[in-house]
């Protein structure tokens, strides 16, 4: 046959048939063998294809071609499930109309696994035992022996059988006579496989059982008299016995707990019982068994015990006890062995009883019962009676004891006040506590026949509360009678009470409205209520007035006189009456006594300088003092002034206090002719007096009369002081402070219409400078001399003095006041020029009608000039400039009050001011007269935004710009003490700059 050179040219066939190599039929296989068989065909085009069928199941495994020649190699491990496995090959190409087949089944080698024994486990001698020994299937069949303790045995039986699952089964049954030789006897099954000559042993044990010898029971002997209370220790014990027996105690058929231990074949349990009266007559049984005997083996003691009784109860017929009936009190005792002896006790006292009786009780004692008879009252509730009960034999007891509860209508203590006290607007408490029986006790409080609340939620003052009358705040009008009604099942009970009020001190009237004659006698009266109210309460003062030697001072029903023999014009004045009863703050009130003078005027500024603005009602009022009601004249150049509806004056005249009386002289549409002095005459019976008052165009105020410290602290400070003329507009202030050694100063403002300042945030023991000063529209005055105040710190006190010295080093104050001189000479010759220059410049003009505009007669006037002809000037000669500008000021709106700044000065986090009082001074942009249409200010041309308003030596010097307006005030001279820095700022209290006066836009 030839042979192609490539299989895709050579003609397709068939391939040859399979056939097996490694395994032939009939082969024997061993389990756990590696086993491999090739299964191979020659030839075919293409090749064949060979695949495994086990059990006709396919198995995948690998093929191969080499050449002509195909293989398949199946490869595995026997085991037992491989006996008689059938294999199958097939080899088929695309040819083959069938495949080509080839099988072989397959013998495979095994020992059993493992034998089964089974029969009893334990028996009695002279039983008869069947044993059965079953092997696991293996092939071929194993071969059974036995052998029993050691001895091999013969009279077995075996037989064979096929297993469902392959190979086959053996099985053996021996039948055992069980004597008395041994304990336990051991069955060992032997399964042996010839051809693998392997054994496999499996055993079996079978317990000879015995019965143990009978318990016994020790610690005790039968007649025995145990005490309660004692220990007592029982043993049991018992021999013998295959399989060891258990041990158990019994207490009257109720199994006990006790551990019990073997010792060479002997198990024994000991009890230990603390003895109690359940003991008496009581069965302990121990109690042997195993599996030998069908009935336990046990041993038994009754026990006798004497015990005490262990409680006594008393009862008391009938239950609810009410004066007047007769009850009786009944004691039990428990069970005792022997029977206990009872006895009755009243407070410690014994008393006797009826009808002793005994009878059976449990755990073999007696019950033992004794009465006794009482006859209830009140006084015998709470009273403790005491049941004894007493074991003679052992010398114990037990008792109980009872408190009568007797049933009563409520009883107030009779020892409970009835009268109390209190204080107006304090609280007050009263409580009246009833006895009562049962305790549960309502109460009803009124007054005048009218219950009183006793809701606290009602916000009433007058509260009830059970027993307790509360007044949150005690009024004078709840003096009075309060009855306490006490209520419970058995009755009522009523109490009264007297509330009395003590309060503080109040003057109803005093003595006014009558003067008294020089020389004649005067009488004051103080009309008072108070609660207590005696003439030791009452006291009349007056500074800087002896009382002792010009007075006498009397009280009766309520009323404190103070009278003085002849009173004289010094008498005139306050005289203070002081009630203090110790009750609450004290009641004071002035009495003024009125002696008949001539009249006397106030000359102080207030009342003396006035000032208005033209076409303004201007005021100046003349004050004085007088008794009788004097007569008001106003006068001017010496003559009266007429005073009718009409006219330029009007006069209204009132009467101020007892002495005190105004006349008030109105000025209707101001005129520069109304300026001037003015006199006031005032006239009575006893005599005339006239003073001069001077009415002027508006200026700068004066300074503050007087700075006074008010409260001190560690940290703070309250100033306030006296103002100073006002310059006939309003007036605000400004304060300046500084610590020592600092060089600056800081400045808060007042509220306006304020006349004092809180400072909070200074240094503890820190010495501080404060002076103050006043402004206006039209300035601002200087500071007064600065007030030197030591700060407290800790128990170190504050001190203050008040000091014209400056801080400044005195060389420097000798500068600054000789250049002020030389300023100031300066100044009024540079006033002269302007002067003589505008007064020939107006002979050529007609004089301009403007209220602003006014008289250069009056010292206190302010001058307004026209700003350009002042500029002219001043660009001519700039050094006359600079003293020019040093004393000069702004001319403010009239448009006032100012808006202030809130919180411009005072932000957080500076806590020096407090910003209640915290403002700054006027700010002319904002309350300048503008012309709402064109913005511009009435009678100037608009004024610049950046045009700020600058201060040199505490003066207002206001930038180069036409808007401004100047003014010459060569009077006015800085306060040495140092200025606000001249470059247009003042300090704020954090240090830092802030425009001043503050503008807005």
């Amino acid at each position: 046959m030839s042979r192609c050179a490539q299989p895709s040219s050579c003609p397709f066939y068939p391939p040859g048939a399979p056939f097996f190599e490694g395994y032939s039929q009939g082969e024997s296989l061993h389990r756990g063998q590696d086993v491999q068989i090739a299964c191979r065909s020659r030839g075919g085009n293409p090749p064949a294809q060979l695949t495994w069928y086990r059990n006709g199941v396919a198995v995948t495994s690998p093929q191969r071609t080499s050449g002509r020649l195909s293989e398949n190699i199946y490869k595995f491990t026997a085991s037992e499930e491989d006996n008689g496995a059938n294999l199958v090959c097939e080899a088929k190409n695309l040819l083959s109309i069938s495949p080509l087949r080839a099988e072989v089944n397959l013998t495979v080698l095994y020992a059993p696994k493992d034998v089964y024994l089974s029969g009893a486990n334990q028996a009695k001698v002279g039983d008869t035992v069947e044993l059965s020994c079953v092997t696991a299937p293996s092939n071929p069949p194993a071969r059974i022996s036995w052998s029993l303790n050691g001895r091999p045995l013969t009279n077995s039986t075996f037989k064979t059988t096929s297993s469902s699952g392959g190979g086959w089964v053996s099985s053996s049954n021996i039948s055992l006579t069980i004597d008395s030789q041994s304990r336990t006897f051991i069955a060992v099954c032997h399964a042996l496989n010839t051809e693998l000559t392997q054994n496999v042993v499996g055993s079996h044990t079978v317990n000879v059982l015995y019965a143990p010898s009978p318990p016994l029971l020790t610690g005790y002997n039968d007649g025995d008299i145990l005490i309660s209370g004692s220990i007592l220790k029982l043993q049991c014990s018992s021999a013998g016995g295959n399989p060891p027996p258990t041990l158990q105690w019994y207490k009257n058929d109720k199994r006990l707990n006790a551990p019990s231990k073997l010792v060479d074949s002997k198990i024994s349990s000991e009890l230990s019982l603390l003895v109690n009266a359940s003991d008496n007559n009581a069965i302990y049984k121990c109690e042997v068994q195993n599996a030998a005997i069908d009935i336990p083996l046990f041993a038994t003691k009754t026990l006798g015990v004497h015990f005490p009784p262990e409680t006594v109860k008393i009862s008391v017929v009938p239950k609810n006890l009410v004066p007047g009936i007769r009850a009786k009190l009944i004691c039990d005792s428990s069970s005792s062995n022997p029977p206990a002896k009872i006895s009755w006790w009243k407070d410690g006292i014994p008393v006797e009883g009826l009808n002793l009786a005994n009878r059976p009780g449990l755990w073999g004692g007696s019950v033992s019962t004794l009465e006794m008879y009482v006859n209830i009252t009140q006084d015998l509730d709470g009273i403790i009676y005491t049941c004894q009960s007493h074991n003679e034999v052992l010398q114990r007891s037990v008792h109980e004891t009872i408190s009568l509860d007797i049933l009563y209508p409520p009883k107030f203590e009779t020892a409970q006040s009835t009268s109390f006290v209190g204080v107006e607007d304090a609280p007050f408490h009263v409580e009246l506590v009833a006895s009562g029986n049962p305790m549960s006790i309502s109460y009803t409080w009124t007054k005048d026949g009218l219950p009183i609340s006793s809701n606290s939620l009602s916000g009433q003052r007058l509260i009830s509360d059970g027993p307790r009358l509360n007044i949150s705040r005690l009024s004078r009008n709840d003096a009075g009678v309060y009855v306490c009604e006490a209520l419970n099942s058995q009755g009522t009970a009523l109490r009264e009470i007297q509330i009395d009020v003590e309060y503080a001190p109040t003057i109803t009237s005093v003595s006014e409205g009558r003067s008294f004659v020089a020389g004649e006698p005067a009488v004051l009266a103080c009309h008072i209520q108070a609660r207590p109210l005696e003439a030791a309460h009452v006291r009349w003062v007056r500074d800087g007035y002896d009382l002792s030697t010009r007075t006498m001072s009397s009280f009766e029903n309520g009323t404190a006189l103070l009278q003085i023999a002849s009173v004289e014009r010094s008498d005139i004045g306050n005289f203070t009456c002081i009630v203090d009863n110790q009750r609450g703050a004290p009641a004071a009130q002035n009495v003024l006594l009125v002696v008949q003078t001539s009249p006397e005027i106030d000359h102080t500024p207030a009342f003396t300088r006035y000032a208005a603005r033209l076409g303004v009602r201007a005021q100046l009022v003349c004050r004085a003092l007088a008794s009788p009601q004097p007569s008001f004249i106003w006068r001017r150049h010496g003559k009266d002034l007429k005073m009718q509806r009409r006219n330029k004056f009007k006069s209204v005249e009132r009467q101020v206090d007892v002495l005190n009386y105004e006349s008030a002289l109105l000025i209707e549409n101001t005129s520069a002719d109304d300026y001037g002095q003015y006199e006031c005459v005032v006239r009575n019976a006893l005599g005339q007096a006239s003073t001069t008052l001077e009415f002027s165009k508006p200026t700068r105020p004066d300074a503050p009369l007087q700075l006074r410290v008010g409260n001190v602290s560690d940290t703070g400070v309250e100033l306030n002081w006296l103002p100073g003329f006002d310059g006939g507009m309003q007036t605000y202030f400004r304060l300046r402070l500084k610590q020592q050694g600092e060089d600056k100063y800081k400045y808060v403002d007042a509220k306006p219409g304020n006349l004092n300042v809180s400072l909070d945030g200074l240094k503890p023991g820190a010495t501080y400078y404060f002076s103050v000063m006043a402004a206006n529209e039209a300035g601002g005055s200087k500071f007064m001399p600065d007030i030197k105040l030591t700060l407290s710190k800790g128990s170190q006190p504050h001190s203050a003095e008040y000091t014209e010295k400056d801080e400044l080093p005195n060389v420097m104050i000798i500068g600054i006041t000789s250049a002020a001189m030389v300023l100031l000479v300066l100044n009024a010759a540079l006033v002269a020029w302007f002067v003589i220059r505008r007064q020939n410049k107006s002979q050529s003009e007609a004089e301009p009608s403007n209220d602003d505009v006014y008289s250069k007669d009056d010292s206190q006037s302010v001058y307004k000039l026209p700003i350009t002809a002042l500029q002219a000037d001043v660009q001519k000669k700039a050094a006359a400039s600079t003293y020019l500008v040093e004393n000069v000021d702004i001319i403010q709106s009239t448009s006032y009050p100012p808006k202030y700044q809130e919180s411009s000065m005072c932000t957080p986090p500076y806590p020096l001011c407090n910003p209640d009082f915290t403002r700054t001074l006027p700010n002319p942009k904002r309350h300048s007269q503008r012309n709402s249409a064109t913005g511009l200010i009435e009678g100037m041309p608009m004024r610049s935004k950046d045009d700020h308003m600058l201060i040199s030596n505490g003066l207002y010097i206001p930038s180069p710009s036409p808007a401004s307006s100047l003014v010459i005030k060569g009077s006015y001279i800085s306060s040495p003490s140092p200025a606000p820095p001249a470059d247009g700022s003042y300090f704020n209290m954090s240090d830092k700059y802030m425009s001043y006066p503050p503008v807005t836009y």
